[in-house]
This record gives C-alpha cells, structure tokens and sequence, in this order.
C-alpha cells in the first residue's frame, strides 16, 4: 500500500487549516459557509482514516524525511479516526451556537482544525520533542479559542488562568524530556525503550524523574486530581461549545499519546508508578465527586463531573500495568465518554444559544414541557453519564471496574463504583428539574427552531449513546457495528503497537 494514504488524514486537515485561514481574510464568506467547508474536510479526512481501519499495521512513513520522529499504526488510526469524528460533531453540534455568536468567523475555524492538527500529530509521535511540539501546537490553538471573545471578561480571565498554568506545567514536560535525554543520550520512544530494557538501577534514576515529571503533564492536562485547580474556571469562561470540546476530544488526544508510551515504552517499568497512580486515582474521584454535588450552575457540574470520569479513566490506565486487556477497556471507555461528553455539552449550548439563562438548575426546570425532545437527549446522555444500563456509558463502566478487578486493585473499583451510586444524585437532578418542575417564565424563548443541523447532530449522537449500550440485541435487523466490533478494533489497534 502507497505510503502516503497512511499521511492523507493529518495531510487533509493541515490543507484545511491553511485553506480556512486564506479564505477567512475575505469578509465575504459567511460563518455557515465556514461550518460546511470545515465539515467537507473532516468527512475527507475521516474517510481517509476508515479506510485502512480494519488493517494492522505499523509504519514509519517516509523514515528517511521523518527520521522515525512519526509512526503510523492501527494503534494511532483509532484515534485518528475518534479525534476527527469528534471535532466533526463539535462543529454540527454548535452550528445553532456558532450562528448566534457573531464573534464566531472564519479564523475560529482555522484555530479548531490546527488544533485538530497538533492532537492527530501528537497520536503519531514516536519522539518527546515532536510530541511536545504536537501538544503545544494543540494547546496553544485551544488557549485562543477559550479566549475567543475577547470581550468578555469570563474570556480573559479564562484564558490568563489556562496559559499561565498551562505554560508552567509545560516546563515539566521539557525538564523531563531534558533527564531522560541525558540518561539515554536519545528522544525517541522505540531507542528509549531499548536502552531501559538493556539497563537497571541507578542507570534509570535519570529516566524514572524525567517521566515522572512528564506524567505531571499528563496529569495536569486531563485535570486529575492535584492539577484540576484550573478546571472549573477555565470551563466555566470558555465558550460552552469549546468547553465540549476540551472536555471530550482534547482529553482523547492526551491519552492517545500517554497510552502509547505505556504500552509500548515503558511497560517493563511501569509498576514504578502504581503506587502514585493509586493515591491519584482516590483523591481523583473523591474531589471530584465532592465538586459535583456542591455546584449549582449545570456547566460547572459537568466540568467537575469530567474530573470523576478522569479517574475512572486512570483506574483503566493503572490497571494497565498489572493486565494488558485493561487497555481496551480504557479504549472502549474514551468512546463512551466522547459521546456523552460532547452530546451534554453540546445541547447545553445548542438550549443557551437562544434562551442565554440556561445557567443553574431552576433555569432547567419545565424543559420537558418547552422542548421535550431537547430534554429527551439530555436525559439519555445524563444516563450514560452515570452509567445506567442501556446505555455506551454503562459498557464503559463495566469494561473499566471489571478489568481493574482482575488487575487487582479490587478496592479502587469499589471506590469508583461508589462514586458512580454518588453521580445518579447530580445527573438525576437534573434530570428531575426538567420532568417535574413547571417552567420558568423567564427562562421562555419563543420561536425556538429546532429543525437544524444542531438539533440533527444531538440526535445522531444520543441514537449511537443507546445503541453503544444495547449493541445489535435489540436492532439486529441493522447491519450496525456492535460492542464487540469495538472491542475488536481496540484489541487490534493496540497489537499494532507490538509491531516492530
């Protein structure tokens, strides 16, 4: 197969970044156009990456231009193909959002897809530099959006918090990419994993501080508990739509390298963490938990209901270590909570961009009876949140806490399953102040069309939600793929990676 098929996804969107960016110079392009143009590009791209879906391999595409800095394989497809998706859905999801917001213009479009550049990079990265490079690059796209409306003082002082912060912890990562480099006189991952399974002792002190200060970024980036301090704020000032957007697709392309690195670097050594990891993944969920019961605006519930997930997501990781299935688990769980994730926050966003006071709880109340479809697809993605049968989000639960069983962290799935008994209060709230409430007069927006691509969007994602959860049992007269097919797919992406 012709090498370049295997570059033709990041290729597609890099054109599209630069092609939106000439295009967003011309006033006379309207902000719908830039939604379709963008979504044309995904589709593209997305169908590049489809293609060889089923295929296993790995690759070092054109090594002697690269320098083995890139790799491509199953492993960095699969997420390719979420990374894509997901910006996909961000886009329709927040058309209603983007067109009621008139700071929304061509240049915002072009930030998105060079952040969608740095993430699908960053999945491919087979060197520490490259892989800082690709996560600044993300990062740095992320800040400016987060920081879109300029006028708005939320904006600012969202913006301020998540790059002072974000550009410290940086620091970290390249301190550590600094040791590891001195001990192993080399960057790239597959040389790295090399010289620590040729060396012992006090040969690794130097690698075992350079990744523990690179795991620092790791842990600040997905907000786990003691670097989620900047969460909630940072949420909170975002534009909702991007808020969606850091708390689902941002959070994939982080792990996508992390989980790289684990499973196929480190993994002789790994065990060196557990015991960090462990201490983690309790105040994680504990923290989380207790910001989620204590918050009355829904945007900052959900944030802070992304920090439990965050641990949830760590368990997997740490069971990783102790039983390699657990690597699917985590997969299939990013999948699931990409879906909810992006579904809740997306309609808070698509209800706000007319209304503008959907904010607290009492602003919910009576949305069964205003929009009763808008508050069925709430309902769906607040269940799958909580992991309630039926449901992607209840699949990703039991892959998560059963594999940690049998890794041996019985106690730690305890723990989660508790928290996820504690997440019904939040989430059913919610969802109780939409069914059983009367409406808030002031909270009323008349005209409210819901006959769009938004609408659509939420739609089809609340539809894959259900059928993640129920697989083929129940619609097993459509040629649909199951939770098994998943499962497969993730068991074949992460052999990929034993390909050398």
């Amino acid at each position: 197969m012709n090498q370049l098929i295997f570059l033709m996804p990041i290729l597609t969107v890099l054109v599209a970044s630069i092609v939106l960016m000439l295009l967003s110079m011309y006033d006379r392009f309207s902000t719908k156009y830039f939604i379709a143009l963008s979504s044309i590009f995904l589709i593209i791209a997305l169908g590049f990456s489809i293609g060889t879906l089923t295929n296993e391999y790995s690759i070092k595409v054109y090594n002697d231009i690269f320098n083995n800095a890139l790799i491509f394989d199953s492993f960095s497809n699969f997420f390719t193909i979420l990374l894509i998706a997901g910006t996909l859905l961000t886009i329709l999801i927040g058309e209603h959002y983007f067109l009621h917001r008139k700071y929304f213009r061509g240049e915002f479009f072009t930030i998105l897809m060079f952040a969608l550049f740095g993430m699908i990079l960053l999945g491919n990265a087979n060197e520490l530099v490259t892989a800082f490079i690709a996560l600044e690059i993300a990062s740095f796209s992320i800040y400016v959006m987060v920081g879109y409306n300029s006028d708005d003082g939320k904006r600012v002082e969202a913006i301020f918090k998540y790059l002072v912060l974000g550009s410290f912890i940086g620091a970290f990562y390249l301190l550590g990419t600094v040791l590891i480099y001195g001990a192993t006189q080399t960057t790239n991952l597959t040389e790295i994993s090399t010289y620590i399974s040729t060396h012992s002792g006090n040969d690794l002190a130097l690698v075992y501080i350079g990744i523990t200060l690179i795991l620092f970024t790791f842990l600040f980036k997905i907000a786990a508990f003691p670097f989620q301090s900047w969460l909630l704020d940072v949420y909170r000032g975002a534009p909702m739509i991007i808020t969606a957007y850091m708390a689902s697709v941002f959070k994939i392309a982080i792990f996508s390298f992390f989980l790289r690195v684990f499973l196929q670097d480190i993994t002789s050594i790994i065990d060196f963490w557990d015991s960090i990891m462990y201490v983690i993944v309790i105040l994680t969920l504990v923290f989380g938990t207790w910001l989620a019961i204590t918050q009355k605006i829904v945007k900052r519930m959900l944030a802070a209901s992304s920090i439990v997930h965050t641990g949830y997501l760590l368990l997997a990781f740490l069971a990783v270590g102790q039983n390699s299935q657990a690597a699917y688990a985590t997969m299939f769980y990013l999948i699931a909570y990409l879906l909810s994730a992006i579904g809740s926050f997306g309609l808070v966003s698509h209800i706000n961009s007319e209304t503008r006071v959907r904010v607290t709880y009492d602003d919910f109340k009576g949305l069964s009876k205003e929009r009763p479809f808008l508050a069925a697809m709430m309902t769906i993605f607040l269940l799958s949140l909580a992991g309630i049968p039926s449901t992607i989000g209840f699949i990703g639960k039991f892959y998560v806490f059963t594999e940690a069983i049998d890794a041996g962290f019985t106690s730690l799935a305890v723990l989660a399953i508790i928290a996820t008994i504690i997440s019904v209060y939040y989430y059913f709230k919610l969802i109780a102040v939409m069914y059983f409430y009367p409406a808030n007069a002031s909270c009323e927006s008349e005209g409210f069309n819901d006959k769009r691509v938004s609408t659509y969007a939420i739609a089809f994602i609340a539809i894959l939600t259900v059928l993640g959860g129920i697989g083929s049992a129940i619609v097993f007269f459509i040629p649909i793929p199951g939770i098994d097919t998943m499962i497969e797919i993730a068991q074949m992406s992460v052999q990929s990676l034993m390909m050398k």
